[in-house]
């Protein structure tokens, strides 16, 4: 078994089951207890694990979120294909929205640059990646900035969205379950991501494989709601058959 599947079956099964221990880690994967602590540093650098005495705990238990910063330099190769087959949905002209995140940021720097569209933001560092650009039509939310995600949230974001209406919202999400579909650990943002799905014609959902069966504090919508959900290769096809069934097309890119 390569080191990447093995970290990925780690934090599979830290969040199955609550945590994990090295000893019985290592004697099911059939390696040393020294490989497993050193899986176990990488995935906590990675931000996905939180180390313990004797083994390790997910994020999501301590209700933490990563920094904009951190979460850039995750998941590079599948997030950058996860936008490339975004792209697909972006329409010729018209009006599209971008919710603040690190995926919608990878699709926003494929944007065609000769297109007469419109961009409609709440994402600080969105904006600044797009605003060089003369043919695109730029409006950035403002309101209330969250330093962790770099998003503007309350009641000055919320308010412009009621007044506008796009081809198609592209959208993050930090959990995205069949159960209790699109998540994420904070209620404003929350609640601005709620008014964007309301604002767009079609839906799309971004997310990498790891985002999948994770439930959060506050939901923001469910899957009856989305058009399509794209996420990479490493989302498993029996979850991904699940996830049609309740009503997005899903495409693994």
């Amino acid at each position: 078994m390569y080191a990447e599947e093995r970290h990925q079956l780690i934090v599979e099964r830290a969040r199955h089951d609550g945590r994990v221990e090295v000893a019985t880690l290592a004697a099911e994967l059939d390696v040393t207890a020294e490989t497993i602590r050193r899986d176990l540093t990488t995935l906590e650098r990675h931000g996905l694990l939180r180390r313990v005495h004797g083994g390790a705990i997910p994020v999501e238990r301590f209700g933490l979120e990563p920094a904009l910063a951190r979460r850039t330099t995750l998941l590079t190769e599948e997030k950058e294909r996860i936008a490339t087959a975004a792209l697909a949905e972006v329409p010729e002209t018209g009006a599209i929205l971008l919710d603040a995140g690190t995926t919608t940021g990878r699709l926003a720097g494929l944007l065609p640059t000769d297109r007469e569209l419109t961009v409609v933001t709440n994402g600080l560092a969105i904006a600044v990646q797009l605003a060089p650009h003369p043919h695109l039509n730029l409006f950035l939310i403002g309101g209330q900035v969250r330093s962790r995600t770099q998003a503007t949230v309350g009641e000055w974001t919320r308010a412009p969205l009621a007044a506008t209406y796009v081809d198609i919202a592209f959208m993050g999400t930090n959990g995205i379950s069949v159960e209790r579909g699109l998540t994420t650990p904070d209620a404003t943002e929350a609640a601005v991501k709620q008014c964007m799905m309301a604002r767009a014609r079609r839906v799309a959902v971004l997310a990498d494989h790891t985002k999948f069966s994770l439930d959060h504090f506050a939901c923001f919508g469910h899957l009856h709601e989305v058009d399509v959900v794209i996420s990479d290769s490493g989302l498993d096809s029996t979850l991904a058959d699940e996830l049609a069934a309740a009503g997005p097309r899903v495409v693994r890119a």
